[in-house]
């Protein structure tokens, strides 16, 4: 009787280990949807890319309102879920709150910073690869005024404006930079209508390269620019190929790695913040087929140098977001 307890007590062990490690991941889309050609759209790709590959799969949810954020979590909390998976900074909040409850949950979160043990906080240094856009920005311009269309108007944003303007005039120091944002709430990241507008009003200031980093809103930014025969520059994922011959670069910000990593991970995944920049090629640059055209082996060669810089530390790019100034640009 007793060896017969002894074997069914490991029997429900190795069940219970067994049930841990085929734990199912999850993922909460921010606003504006997985197929806002961007920064959700990079995420999907990360998740897809892993469910693919070990034929496993993943639950999802695409908030369509602030009050989901809260449920959503706990919901999947409850389920069982781990690791959950948060893309945007405005889950920190709800998260920090939650996180605690559900001590045995792995939860990843990309964009901010959650200081909690069963936390992965994954972030990026945006500011270094607009840099590197700025750069190209400033060098193919012809009028010597570029622009950048923000989302949200908050310092993660900015930080993307004021690392574009420092690689604008590391380039160009005579060069002139425009910057707007399409709001302060979140509808910022989805009113391709709004980008439209801005980006007319930039042109009519002298703009033939406009950047945008506002989410879906992008996608308006990027096809006026086109109907404008002007140049654009995509974000978050690569977005050359939305209008190719017209969108001059993107600055892919690898949410599709991070995603990836903390699903192969499963409920292993480390906890604690997670850096992602161009030193270990978390930012770049796109170049393909779409775009090899308008980037000449002078522009490649000049911003693949100021990138190498950059991961040495010999360029500092100014970061917004731990210091509310800019150099560069006036906001």
């Amino acid at each position: 009787m007793t060896k017969f307890t002894t074997l069914l007590g490991a029997s429900a062990a190795l069940a219970l280990v067994a049930g841990a490690a085929l734990a199912e991941p999850a993922i909460i889309f921010d606003l504006g949807g997985k197929f806002d050609k961007s920064f959700n759209e990079s995420a999907n790709a990360g998740a897809t890319r892993w469910a693919e590959e070990t034929g496993e799969t993943f639950a999802e949810f695409e908030l369509t309102a602030e009050a989901q954020r809260e449920q959503a979590i706990r919901r999947f909390a409850e389920q069982g879920k781990s690791p959950i998976i948060m893309v945007g900074f405005m889950s920190a909040t709800p998260l920090n709150e939650i996180a605690p409850d559900y001590p045995d949950t792995k939860f990843v979160i990309v964009d901010a910073v959650v200081d909690q043990p069963n936390v992965r906080s994954v972030v990026f240094n945006e500011h270094e690869g607009s840099y590197l856009v700025g750069m190209l920005a400033a060098m193919a311009s012809q009028t010597g005024t570029v622009g950048f269309v923000g989302g949200m108007d908050i310092p993660l944003i900015r930080k993307f404006g004021c690392g574009y303007a420092q690689g604008v005039m590391a380039a160009n120091p005579d060069a002139t930079v425009i910057a707007n944002f399409t709001g302060t709430t979140p509808a910022a990241w989805n009113d391709p209508a709004k980008g439209s507008e801005l980006t007319l009003a930039q042109i009519g200031q002298g703009a033939d390269v406009v950047y945008a980093a506002a989410g879906g809103t992008g996608v308006g930014v990027l096809q006026t620019a086109a109907d404008e025969n002007i140049l654009s520059i995509g974000v978050d994922s690569n977005q050359n190929y939305l209008h190719p011959g017209q969108v001059l670069t993107s600055m892919v910000k690898h949410v599709d790695n991070a995603v990836y990593e903390a699903m192969k991970a499963g409920e292993a995944v480390e906890t604690g913040t997670q850096v992602m920049g161009v030193a270990n090629e978390g930012v770049g640059y796109a170049l393909d087929d779409n775009n090899a055209s308008l980037i000449t082996p002078e522009m490649k060669a000049a911003v693949d140098e100021a990138a190498a810089k950059i991961a040495s530390g010999e360029i500092e790019v100014h970061d917004y977001s731990a210091d509310e100034s800019c150099p560069a640009i006036q906001f």
